[in-house]
């Protein structure tokens, strides 16, 4: 799950880590009275969305004073931006972070994430902040420090010393960089996070070491017992499909392509998505129902693959293990008959009781062609929709 700048920002100083003066503006109505707790000649302008790239596409401004910052936040708010992040449809701002702005010394970039190929937690610093770090590990890789450690209840000073050593910090910004990297493992352990991101990291002319961005990414898995950052869900930041998907435990992503795709097993959906685009097609979605799903939940899968409008025809691949082909066949049929199906459909079958789950789509009445294999599926469906 992913959070606001400003929501990560708070949760950052709740651990003690140094940030920025800031508000939220969640309506326009607002900015007269909170604009007036800050004290700063400048003041930074943000747009809340998640995606990167919102100061190239207008959503960050420094302004020198409030009269211009209430006139370009009034511009700002309901603005569509588009980023490399968004797709060309863009999104829609309906909140905005104001912050006090820092005279700028230095930019640092640092991050800490999960590696599941060590199973440690690794911390990333650059000299390089500011910047896109993936850029930087392709064009400069030297500019880039992994510390890896293992995961204690906490961290020690030895391990913090080498994470920050590619800054060169006097003593007295070393004693706040311990204070963010301590805040930061913290955040990473006690609230389950999966990345946590500073980008840039700022020395300011004042000697101060100030998060001037941040970013945080939780588990999933683990909402369940953080009802607090489940709380910090913003469902306006989010695919409406990808919610429906999630009240009925079904694992959906959109993606731009034509066919819709209803697979069991993440490793199967993967392989089927693969065999779409070699054949010279894009798939329409990540869509995984489990492994033991039911007839309803089949039904709701297929139906929110079809709210899609941009699904020209739809290929399930399914191997029956404990999911029944009978059941998942028929959750197809009933779905298909009360969406009024009007797209190509693709169905291969194999594993638990696939000849009756084939019988059940052969006396449905319906047009479905029915598939031997994974190549013959991908190769019907991409004829069927030219």
């Amino acid at each position: 799950m992913n959070i606001h700048e400003h929501q990560a920002k708070d949760l950052l100083r709740q651990f003690g880590a140094p940030v920025s003066k800031g508000i939220t503006i969640l309506s326009l109505k607002e900015i007269e009275e909170k604009i007036s707790s800050l004290t700063s000649k400048e003041f930074v302008l943000k747009a809340q969305i998640h995606a990167g790239g919102r100061g190239k596409a207008g959503g960050v401004k420094l302004l020198s004073n409030k009269d211009e910052l209430k006139i370009e936040a009034k511009k700002m708010f309901g603005k569509t931006l588009v980023t490399h992040q968004t797709g060309p449809s863009g999104k829609e701002v309906k909140r905005l972070y104001i912050e006090e702005a820092s005279s700028i010394l230095k930019e640092y970039y640092l991050s800490c994430l999960i590696d599941r190929s060590s199973s440690q937690i690794a911390f990333i610093s650059s000299v390089a902040g500011g910047m896109d770090i993936e850029k930087v590990a392709v064009e400069d890789p030297k500019k880039i420090v992994t510390t890896k450690i293992n995961s204690n209840e906490k961290i020690s000073d030895e391990d913090i010393n080498k994470i920050i050593m590619p800054f060169n910090l006097n003593k007295q910004q070393k004693e706040s960089a311990h204070d963010l990297i301590n805040a930061i493992y913290k955040i990473l352990i006690i609230k389950d996070a999966s990345l946590i991101e500073i980008n840039p990291l700022v020395i300011t002319k004042e000697n101060k070491l100030i998060c001037l961005d941040a970013k945080i990414n939780f588990d999933d898995n683990a909402l369940f017992r953080q009802p607090d950052i489940l709380k910090l869900r913003d469902l306006n930041e989010e695919e409406p499909t990808e919610i429906e998907a999630s009240k009925n435990d079904l694992a959906y992503i959109k993606l731009d392509g034509k066919i819709g795709c209803m697979v069991n097993g993440a490793g199967l959906a993967m392989a089927t998505m693969d065999i779409i685009k070699l054949y010279g097609e894009e798939p329409a979605n990540f869509l995984d129902v489990g492994g033991g799903a039911s007839k309803e939940k089949v039904s709701a899968a297929f139906k929110l693959i079809l709210r899609d409008k941009n699904v020209k025809g739809i290929l399930i691949n399914i191997f029956g293990g404990i999911m029944r082909c009978d059941v998942l066949a028929q959750g197809v049929v009933d779905a298909a008959k009360e969406s009024d199906l009007k797209v190509p459909l693709v169905v291969r079958l194999a594993g638990t009781n696939f000849e009756l789950g084939k019988t059940i789509l052969e006396k449905s009445g319906l047009d479905i062609l029915s598939a031997d294999d994974l190549n013959d599926a991908a190769k019907k469906i991409i004829n069927a929709i030219k």
